[in-house]
């Protein structure tokens, strides 16, 4: 017997859940971005993105069962058409969620949820790396005695500006006469 997902459900029952993320997708799908609460959205990617991918196979099979959650041909035809060609190169990641804050009546943590329809490119964003990977040089084993490399010892100079002498105030000189006063009856007390 099949395990229950843990936690409440949106609505209520899994029915109404079912209903509900089927007219989240619906108007995802029409619009390409929608904003509901976090949690929302965040059930929705899972259903949308799976949609997309019965969407991008393309046969009869997968549009039924894309029929058959959403329930408005129309926007079935809408994806099977425009949008599953427009993410045909891309693995996954139709959607992204923007998290907006917080809404005004009930304080609610609001999110959009958007298609993502930009091109995939073809070359990977260059990777900058500051240092030499240590795990890429292999090991060498550990031997007895082991011999110290000399050190390569560089001379590194630095010039600094040169720190002006201080001058004293009559009131520093003031304070400081008294704090050595105070150390002076303090020394002498304690005797």
């Amino acid at each position: 017997m099949p395990k229950p997902t843990k936690g409440p459900r949106l609505g209520g029952g899994p029915a109404h859940e079912r209903l509900l993320l089927s007219n989240l997708a619906n108007a995802l799908f029409t619009h390409g971005r929608i904003t509901t609460t976090e949690t929302k959205a965040k059930r929705l990617r899972p259903v949308a993105e799976r949609l997309i991918t019965f969407a991008k196979r393309g046969d009869l099979h997968a549009r039924r069962r894309v029929i058959a959650a959403l329930r408005d041909k129309t926007v079935v035809h809408t994806l099977f058409t425009e949008i599953a060609p427009q993410v045909a190169d891309r693995q996954g990641g139709y959607t992204r969620i923007t998290k907006l804050g917080f809404r005004k009546g009930d304080n609610a943590p609001l999110a959009s949820i958007e298609l993502v329809l930009e091109p995939v490119s073809s070359t990977p964003a260059p990777v900058s790396r500051t240092a030499a990977p240590a795990a890429a040089a292999p090991a060498a084993p550990v031997e007895a005695e082991t011999t110290e490399a000399p050190v390569d010892e560089t001379e590194t100079t630095e010039e600094s500006t040169p720190v002006a002498e201080e001058t004293t105030t009559d009131a520093a000189a003031e304070v400081e006469a008294d704090a050595a006063a105070k150390s002076d009856d303090a020394a002498d007390s304690s005797k």
